[in-house]
């Protein structure tokens, strides 16, 4: 059996490669991982299970209940909530555990499981490889008194919503909002928290019927949310996707604004507010040039990372920095969050703009975004992608043409036998005839034979 947790917990088609009996043995395992590693002491363990609106959630969610409760723990169901949502209940009601249900902004028929550890953290690379060894193994189970008990936990979306709120320092009234909430886990909290915050909210794609999650809607389909923004004359929209980890945003006048930009917003407000630690916001590499030289010309750092949220993560807990995100609308504010959280974005930027009293165009041209292009190079032997000479020549033949105004990123899939080439340019044109030419070579050069 190769590696069953990716990037982010373990995904796959329901029913199929994503079973309920898998669920059910991953559940024990993690209950027994994470009991071992000291997470349960002195009592008996609990677990909050929360999930997006996936119909096959909800035998997902089952199973899951079903191996905790043999293992031994109380369960706390949470039910549709955000997974930063399940994050935060996980820290806030001292839980040993917490497991999310979603598959993000993946199509209907994928589903995923995450765990996180107390406190409401993403678990380590050490520790999924040890709940898949432990996965299936025998062991002794509790009977009698010892099962664990499922309890339903009715709060947990105004807890969240009140969380978020208590986030920012100003009252957002007479601002109008789209939210499009992806037909997914933010169609309560989302409109909740933007409301109670004091914003005028028209949600979008809040009707989930456990088919339509991210179906033509949320932070991959932004074709409706500007419609909307402009239908409703409203100074600001928001996108999140399935799970409301991530957000995208549209200005007033229905022009996007994606993850750099809402990170270049952030980063000036919490500078000012002192805040940003050292000064520094942490980016991945796939940040757009004219996030980084924006910065610089703000005097504020940028460290970048591999793509990934973990390894944004991870960067920010190494060196204690306060804001990290990525392109794709993933944005960690450390101070209140340990994951990307989608509304505590939208929130933090709506209480920027009442600070400023400017809109969101304004506020987001700090930086202006290079035209950026990517090509994927299939069937290529992406292990050699960085040790070819012939590529490695007209790689650094590309970056000597574009000097300041670009850049080259050459970037082998995580998952699949391709190359990813992205050039950055001063113009559309010069960025798509040097990625082209650059993809050419690598397709020359790498054949898989």
């Amino acid at each position: 059996m190769g590696r069953l947790f990716g990037t982010d917990g373990v995904r796959g088609l329901a029913n199929a490669s994503l079973t309920a009996e898998l669920a059910l043995d991953l559940s024990v395992a993690a209950a027994h991982v994470l009991g071992e590693a000291g997470a349960f002491s002195g009592h008996r363990p609990v677990a909050v299970v929360g999930r997006d609106t996936r119909v096959s959630g909800q035998f997902l969610e089952a199973a899951v209940v079903a191996g905790l409760a043999s293992a031994g723990v109380d369960v706390l169901l949470l039910g549709v909530l955000p997974t930063p949502g399940v994050a935060y209940l996980t820290d806030h009601l001292a839980a040993d555990l917490g497991v999310v249900l979603s598959a993000s902004h993946n199509p209907m028929p994928d589903n995923g499981i995450k765990f996180l550890a107390r406190g409401g953290v993403k678990l380590d690379d050490a520790i999924e490889a040890a709940i898949e060894k432990r996965l299936r193994e025998p062991w002794d189970r509790p009977t009698g008194a010892g099962v664990g008990r499922v309890a339903t936990y009715d709060a947990a979306v105004a807890d969240y919503a009140a969380h978020l709120v208590g986030t920012v320092g100003r009252s957002l009234d007479g601002i109008r909002v789209v939210l499009d909430c992806a037909n997914g886990a933010a169609f309560e909290a989302g409109p909740l928290a933007l409301r109670e915050a004091g914003a005028d909210v028209v949600a979008i794609a809040a009707e989930p019927d456990g088919l339509n999650i991210n179906d033509g809607c949320g932070s991959t389909h932004l074709d409706h949310l500007q419609a909307a923004v402009l239908e409703h004359g409203a100074d600001v929209g928001f996108a999140l996707d399935g799970d409301a980890d991530r957000c995208l945003a549209v200005d007033h006048e229905g022009r996007v604004v994606d993850g750099d930009q809402l990170l270049a917003v952030l980063a000036l407000a919490m500078r000012e507010a002192g805040t940003l630690r050292a000064d520094t916001v942490v980016a991945t590499v796939m940040s757009n040039l004219g996030f980084v030289q924006a910065m610089r010309r703000e005097q504020v750092g940028v460290r970048q990372t591999k793509v990934g949220d973990r390894y944004v993560l991870e960067a920010m807990k190494a060196h204690e920095y306060t804001l990290g995100g990525e392109q794709s609308g993933h944005v960690i504010m450390s101070d209140h969050a340990t994951t990307g959280d989608g509304i505590l974005t939208a929130l933090h930027v709506l209480d920027r703009m009442a600070e400023r009293r400017g809109s969101l165009a304004e506020l987001a041209g700090v930086m202006t975004r290079l035209p950026q292009v990517l090509v994927n190079v299939p069937d290529v032997d992406k292990a050699r992608a960085d040790e070819d000479p012939v590529v490695a020549a007209a790689v650094a033949e590309a970056e000597f043409e574009l000097g300041d105004t670009g850049r080259v990123l050459l970037r082998p899939s995580g998952t699949e036998p391709l190359v990813r080439v992205m050039v950055e340019a001063a113009s559309a044109e010069q960025a798509r005839d040097v990625a082209e030419r650059l993809a050419d070579v690598v397709r020359r050069e790498l054949t898989l034979t």
